[in-house]
């Protein structure tokens, strides 16, 4: 296996204030722990205590989130998943003197065409415009068209003379990162995955769905093998892939599917393990009919023999806009149905059209949410939810079951990795004992629970109960009623931080020759907000820590390893095993921030008065947009 290793980045600190200019109008997406970090750092022993579990020798854990390179102005629109992709990891390396195992952290930006353009461009703001800017009710129209055009402008000029990175795709890369046949891949919607490197993670090149640029010589790629989007005027949109692909833990195979904003909308794609191909089953882009219009959707479910894809997210009307109207929730049937989908080699989709909750995707700074109530109605909660499918028949799906297994606020949902698409029985996931999730998500609300349900159990339950659909809930205690029990066979049981630490999404590593599903550990990030400075700010010395906890118990912290730096509140990781890392396909080059700043000043010094000329004329262009 051939690794790469790119020349380490300057450490850059965050610069500080004035204390003599007033502070404007904090933005709660930035600052505090939700405030990006512009410090990167190559991989660093860190101190410990405890005892770290030997199952993680080799290994390495990457939590992916959104970084913005640029926020000065913080009176401007900004949201949770806006700004450029930063992964954070640790690894855990085995010494071969003692046999003690060293925990290293490392943090790098994702290169994609998007940051390397704006980190060698004199463009101030964000190229790509706010999630808040395109669903935020009070948005003008104009404001949203300007933001839009700016972006199609700034796209324009990456292309043209002078720069030295096209931007050919959009995406930021900041959702997800994930592992399949020989790539550890991160995500976003816009665009397809990237692949980074392991345990560097630095940045290898887009992934198309048959190779990522980057990799050695294409003729290892079967010929007969179609890249995502395939050709045409339209290949460019095929090619935005769910920041959430499926990998089946016991064929290898990933599921994706692709939105577009022309008929069919929807594409969904199979790819199966390279040493599999011959008897594996391939789909690219195969058609996925009835769904009604262009939709923003996040993720979809999965399991070995069936793919649900939800036509139920969010979707944007100007006319809304033009007249000034507000986001409301949609009037609902009290039936709902699934409809299904097959081609002719039987993969089986299922097109689930109705849901019962409703959440505010951000609002800006000091506005009021719409959904400032919605702790008192059933139909606006974040819950973990049960659905039953009735697929005794082809034409139509009918939902036989459809509640919430608990009436808890429940984020971020994951499993054991090796019970993925299959019936597990835990799940483990993210709450919070302020408020609710729905809300939490436009108010940049933070994680104090960690919470394990035991969906078997409460499944079986709300089924005797006759649990009523839609609004039903199997288990309606409070957080606090559930905290005051903790009985041993509790099917809810929930990890309580100490008071000012927040917590990120969890992950799961299972003990070494477990017998019980839930035999392992859960690896999470944790920051202590009491070292804030009284502004709300994070002082230059704010640290984080990785914390593993005894994910059997749901009590016991294992161990906590301190980071040289802190992690900013971010969205998903995984767990790489070092059969992975050891696992992954070899890398003929990286991309590099310093390679693209050195050819454009060959450019600029190589080509007379008229480059240079033409050089000042798109700075004043890139500085009048911002």
């Amino acid at each position: 296996m051939k690794f790469l290793q790119r020349n380490p980045l300057t450490q850059t600190s965050m610069s500080q204030p004035d204390k003599n200019i007033s502070p404007p109008l904090r933005h709660p997406y930035l600052t505090g722990n939700f405030a990006p970090i512009h410090q990167t750092t190559n991989l660093t022993p860190c101190t410990y205590s405890g005892c770290i579990p030997p199952e993680l020798t080799g290994g390495q854990y990457v939590r992916n989130g959104g970084n913005p390179v640029s926020h000065q102005d913080l009176g401007k629109d900004a949201h949770w998943f806006d700004g450029d992709g930063m992964l954070s990891g640790v690894a855990f390396r085995k010494t071969s003197i003692d046999g003690k195992i060293i925990p290293e952290f490392v943090n790098q930006y994702i290169l994609t065409d998007l940051y390397l353009s704006r980190k060698t461009t004199s463009v101030v703001s964000p190229i790509m415009p706010s999630i808040t800017t395109l669903v935020n009710p009070l948005s003008t129209m104009f404001k949203i068209m300007f933001a839009t055009f700016r972006t199609i402008f700034l796209v324009i000029l990456s292309n043209l003379p002078g720069s030295q990175q096209a931007i050919k795709r959009i995406s930021v890369a900041n959702t997800a990162v994930l592992y399949h046949d020989g790539r550890a891949l991160a995500t976003c919607e816009s665009g397809p995955p990237m692949r980074i490197q392991l345990p560097s993670l630095d940045t290898v090149g887009w992934f198309d769905g048959v190779e990522a640029e980057g990799e050695p010589d294409k003729s290892q790629a079967s010929s007969n093998d179609s890249p995502f989007g395939g050709s045409g005027l339209l290949s460019f949109m095929k090619e935005w892939t769910t920041g959430h692909p499926k990998v089946d833990p016991v064929t290898g195979e990933m599921l994706l599917y692709h939105n577009t904003f022309m008929p069919p909308y929807v594409h969904y794609s199979v790819l199966p393990k390279s040493k599999e191909k011959a008897s594996g089953h391939r789909l690219v882009n195969q058609s996925v009919l009835g769904v009604s219009g262009a939709r923003m959707m996040h993720d979809f479910g999965a399991s070995r023999s069936h793919t649900i894809i939800m036509d139920l997210p969010l979707s944007l009307d100007p006319l809304n806009t033009m007249k000034a109207g507000n986001i409301k929730p949609p009037a609902r049937s009290k039936s709902t149905q699934a409809r299904d989908w097959s081609d002719d080699k039987k993969e089986t989709t299922c097109r689930y059209k109705e849901a019962p909750t409703l959440e505010s995707p951000g609002v800006a700074a000091g506005l009021t949410d719409y959904f400032a109530t919605a702790e008192s109605d059933d139909y606006d909660q974040c819950r973990l939810y049960y659905y039953e499918f009735d697929t005794s028949t082809t034409s139509q799906n009918e939902v036989k079951n459809q509640w919430a297994l608990s009436s808890i606020p429940f984020e971020f949902p994951s499993v054991r990795p090796d019970r993925e698409m299959q019936d597990a029985r835990y799940i483990y996931g993210c709450s919070t004992s302020t408020s609710c999730f729905g809300i939490a998500l436009g108010r940049a609300d933070k994680v104090d629970l960690l919470v394990k349900m035991d969906a078997k159990t409460l499944i079986q339950r709300g089924k005797k109960m006759n649990t009523a659909p839609i609004t039903g809930c199997v288990d309606r205690r409070s957080v606090s009623e559930i905290l005051e029990q903790q009985k041993k066979d509790d099917p809810i049981k929930i990890f309580r931080l100490p008071p000012n630490h927040y917590a990120q999404e969890p992950r799961f590593v299972p003990r070494a020759s477990s017998s019980k599903e839930d035999d392992g550990y859960l690896l999470f990030y944790v920051f202590d907000e009491s070292q804030l400075l009284p502004t709300g700010d994070c002082p230059p010395s704010a640290k984080s820590e990785l914390w593993i906890l005894d994910a059997k118990n749901m009590r016991d912290v294992v161990a906590k390893v301190r980071l040289p730096q802190r992690v900013p509140y971010g969205l998903h990781g995984t767990w790489f095993s070092s059969r992975v890392i050891e696992g992954q396909r070899d890398v003929d080059s990286l991309r590099s921030l310093e390679e693209v700043q050195r050819k454009k000043e060959d450019w600029v010094n190589g080509g007379g008065q008229i480059r240079k000329l033409w050089m000042v004329l798109r700075e004043k262009l890139e500085r009048a947009v911002g």
